[in-house]
């Protein structure tokens, strides 16, 4: 058995102890630092050592976020200049007249996102949807949280938990598991269906309790306007004629949707997407900048920028340190303190895990919820794909001891841990989503908490019966 460290337990101890401050509603940025600190002091022994590694882990964490925060802020900088063109009106319209209750936005832009996250990955698919369609869900009554919980749930769950399309969480787990892939992908549909159906109908229910008793309305959310001034930027749309803001109406869409066709016949998914979406809407800034500013329109092209950055570090700034220590459960640990670890170690998160699994005996109902539980450990690192190889190691041991099951036990580990952490549970990876519709991550997290739950833990019954 894998023996744990005292830098095991204070990271343990400290999960623990974020997770008890996050349900009272407080900050945990001071307790991620402390904790840092620690194991920093703990892995090196010196104070000086631990000091710097409070820095570096948040180093670490902003290039591991760098991707997402940039392609947030210039969706937010291209955003912006719509609004103050005019243009988003006019977008907005033919969405309008198909969605025409806070049901129908809800479950149509969830599916919307599931379809294109199928193929693309969710955040880019976040960064497209949620442009277009946030404000005509606010218009019909639907929160932006609501719409963030629908994305979330739909792309960053559903799509990339079973990852049907691409397989490239599949293909990590079944190269683990020692079967094919295929085995992998047909053993999650089942499981994937269970688990979206729960989920979602949850959270929806949940959704339309809160609204009824008035905690989640439209009127309530806070809209932030980052400058006073910025509202004489409105009045520039009047200048524009009616047939101009229709090109440009035209023109975004008409954008995007070759991105989605380079996407497809280049082949080009995660961070390449997601690069490709954001160079597009730099392109369409730009564009209407220049039109609709004219003389001012090279001012107004910093501005914008300037304007989606702020909104950018405005939102991730208290997800850094908290990411900082939970990277720690990886590879940030190697990269910040060196290879301190024991011999053998598969990073503090996947070691946590392992040390579970070999305390328990095994019988088909230990053996699923052992690895749905470890999944979920596997995915506090907020990546979900770190730990997948190790619930397929784990499914093929539990497969052999109970004589059946291990495409079962891989997907089911695999939709926990991606669920998870890649997710729905953790903050900075839900990001995408809570950013575009301008909400806390906390609170995202937090709502999804229940319904995901539910979820496992329903579609953990249905994995025994199939085992």
């Amino acid at each position: 058995m894998f023996e744990l460290t005292s830098l095991h337990w204070i990271f343990t101890s400290f999960i623990l102890l974020i997770i008890l401050t996050m349900t009272m509603r407080r900050d945990t940025s001071l307790i991620c630092i402390i904790g840092i600190f620690l194991m920093g002091y703990v892995a090196t022994g010196t104070l000086n050592q631990a000091v710097i590694g409070i820095f570096n882990s948040f180093v670490y964490a902003i290039n591991e976020l760098s991707g997402t925060i940039l392609i947030i802020s210039l969706i937010v900088a291209m955003s912006k200049a719509l609004l103050h063109a005019g243009v988003n009106e006019i977008m907005v319209e033919p969405f309008a007249r198909i969605i025409r209750t806070p049901g129908m936005a809800y479950w149509l832009i969830g599916l919307f996102m599931m379809i294109i996250s199928f193929f693309f990955w969710p955040s880019p698919a976040a960064a497209l949807m949620g442009a277009v369609l946030l404000p005509v869900s606010r218009r019909v009554g639907l929160p932006a949280m609501g719409v963030a919980v629908a994305m979330n749930l739909f792309g960053h769950g559903i799509a990339l938990s079973g990852d049907l399309v691409i397989q490239g969480a599949p293909k990590l787990t079944a190269a683990a598991a020692g079967i094919p892939v295929q085995e992998v992908v047909s053993a999650s549909i089942p499981l994937l269906i269970v688990m979206g159906v729960v989920t979602v109908s949850a959270a929806y229910w949940l959704l339309k309790r809160d609204m009824a008793l008035g905690k989640l309305t439209v009127e309530n959310e806070t809209v932030v306007v980052s400058d006073p001034n910025e509202q004489e930027d409105l009045l520039i749309h009047t200048s524009l004629s009616a047939k101009t803001k229709g090109w440009i109406a035209a023109m975004v869409p008409i954008l995007f949707g070759l991105d989605v066709a380079a996407l497809y016949a280049f082949n080009l998914r995660g961070s390449d997407a997601t690069a490709l979406i954001g160079g597009t809407s730099i392109f369409i800034m730009i564009i209407i900048s220049l039109v609709a500013h004219r003389n001012n329109g090279i001012e107004k092209t910093t501005f914008y920028l300037l304007e989606g950055l702020k909104f950018g570090i405005t939102v991730f700034g208290p997800i850094i340190p908290i990411a900082a220590f939970f990277y720690l459960g990886d590879s940030g640990f190697i990269s910040i303190f060196g290879k301190i670890l024991p011999l053998g170690s598969q990073g503090l998160v996947n070691d946590l895990g392992l040390a579970m699994a070999q305390m328990v005996s095994i019988s088909p109902t230990i053996g699923a919820f052992t690895i749905m539980i470890v999944g979920i450990i596997t995915g506090l690192d907020g990546s979900g794909f770190s730990g997948i190889s190790l619930v397929g190691s784990l499914a093929k041991l539990f497969s052999v001891s109970i004589g059946s099951g291990i495409g079962t036990l891989t997907a089911l580990g695999q939709i926990a841990a991606v669920f998870t952490g890649g997710g729905t549970l953790i903050p900075w990876s839900v990001i995408a989503a809570a950013a575009i519709c301008n909400v806390s991550p906390f609170e995202l997290a937090r709502r999804n908490l229940l319904p995901v739950m539910i979820g496992l833990f329903v579609t953990t019954i249905v994995a025994i019966f199939l085992i």
